[in-house]
């Protein structure tokens, strides 16, 4: 006797490879339903947008949500986060190796139809500010030339929440430094967590004393703290250590969990850097 289907919340608390068959339908029938409940579909798209899951029919439904302005905005605002890892794939793969194009979960056409798709909805002021921003966040893990304009209008914005979103894509975007420095002094919590990410994302070896106070500081906030742990070792692998050092121990073993996953990409990244550095030597 075959494995029961189980419904949308227990799908939610297991892992998407663990998922037994049909319970991809499970899923799309919910997303697809406009008479189910609005936080049953967000749940919907969250879950079709894990990368193991994607596929062309969870992208043509998601599609169609995006499409319909008579959907609920956090709906479409999830349905374009969904599209988020696929995009963000499809731009690192080689070109000069169809087999990465191919191992995507989606057709590329369909890719490229929602690149097209976001820079229309995020252009078209009459879209809800929910969408438009979720559009903004999904479309830069795709680089493309509008990002920069787009990301530098929000930050500029007076709506805290368009700041967010702009921080957030300087994760993904060139040339906006001078700003994540600027909002690590938010006196917004969310802004200055993105800022802090932003920070690590984009090595900024400026933002290490902010980033030393925050793991050196005994005014915890675990979020922030996280990011940190996380960032220290891309801004400043040689120093992170001293200081993670001092969590190793934390009562917390989400803390501790970080911390040894930092230490670990410190080491791989101080090994890269000497290793580097003593073949260069011997080429001399």
């Amino acid at each position: 006797m075959g494995k029961k289907t189980p419904d949308l919340e227990t799908l939610a608390s297991i892992p998407p490879w663990e998922w037994v068959k049909g319970s991809d339908k499970v899923v799309l029938d919910v997303l697809c339903d406009a008479d189910a409940e609005e936080g049953d579909r967000v749940l919907a798209a969250e879950l079709a947008g894990e990368h193991c899951v994607m596929n062309d029919a969870f992208a043509d439904a998601l599609i169609a949500i995006l499409h319909n302005p008579n959907e609920p905005d956090a709906l479409r605002g999830t349905a374009a986060i969904a599209f988020g890892p696929v995009l963000e794939e499809a731009d690192m793969a080689d070109p000069e190796f169809p087999d990465d194009l191919e191992e995507l979960p989606i057709r590329l056409g369909t890719v490229k139809d929602v690149r097209r798709l976001f820079r229309k909805l995020y252009s078209d002021s009459s879209v809800p500010k929910e969408v438009r921003r979720r559009v903004l966040e999904a479309s830069v893990c795709a680089p493309e030339d509008w990002h920069a304009a787009a990301i530098r209008a929000a930050y500029a914005s007076d709506d805290p929440e368009w700041q967010l979103t702009a921080v957030f894509g300087m994760r993904h975007i060139r040339g906006f430094d001078d700003s994540i420095l600027e909002a690590l002094h938010s006196g917004d919590p969310q802004i200055h967590y993105e800022a802090v990410c932003a920070a690590g994302d984009r090595e900024i070896a400026a933002a290490w004393p902010h980033v030393a106070g925050i793991l050196s500081s005994e005014d915890r906030d675990k979020d922030l703290l996280l990011a940190a742990i996380e960032a220290s070792v891309t801004i400043q692998p040689q120093e992170a250590p001293g200081l993670l050092l001092d969590l190793m121990y934390d009562a917390d073993e989400d803390v501790v969990d970080a911390v040894h996953e930092a230490m670990a990409m410190a080491e791989l990244m101080s090994a890269e850097f000497y290793g580097g550095e003593e073949e260069g030597e011997e080429e001399l």
